[in-house]
């Protein structure tokens, strides 16, 4: 297993200094120092307002939810959470531009809040299988 690691570790190594190369010789100066800005707002925003507002959640989900909620609503906490972040681009409609009508064309919206009520559901199916299988004694994790 040490050798597939390895091997991984090395292929990864290797495609990061291919991109950065990539970065560095196919972008003008401007677009280095816009990604920069980027790249540093994405941090300041994660350890300035995104890990308070999660560990708050969290810590006062922990206070009230019942035992058999906690685990999957953390997943639930997560799954949406990356997805949102990956969606606010859309949810946005930044890149929409008048002349093209083809680029963002659907209504994100509605399909990020059927992704969304689909994990709900998902996690409160995954509580009731759980409290109930501790109620028979037949959980594996208990």
């Amino acid at each position: 297993m040490t050798g597939v690691r390895w091997t991984l570790g090395v292929v990864g190594v290797a495609v990061g200094v291919y991109g950065g190369w990539l970065l560095l010789t196919r972008q003008a100066g401007e677009q280095l120092v816009s990604a920069a800005q980027w790249l540093v707002a994405g941090v300041v925003l994660h350890d300035a307002v995104l890990v308070p507002l999660v560990l708050v959640v969290v810590a006062l989900a922990g206070r009230v939810a019942p035992r058999s909620v906690r685990a999957p609503g953390a997943v639930l906490l997560v799954v949406v959470g990356s997805v949102t972040l990956l969606a606010v681009p859309v949810l946005g409609g930044f890149g929409r531009r008048p002349d093209n009508p083809s680029l963002l064309d659907r209504d994100y919206t509605a399909g990020w809040l059927v992704l969304v009520a689909t994990l709900v559901v998902a996690v409160a199916v995954g509580s009731v299988v759980q409290r109930r299988r501790r109620a028979r004694g037949t959980d594996p994790g208990r």
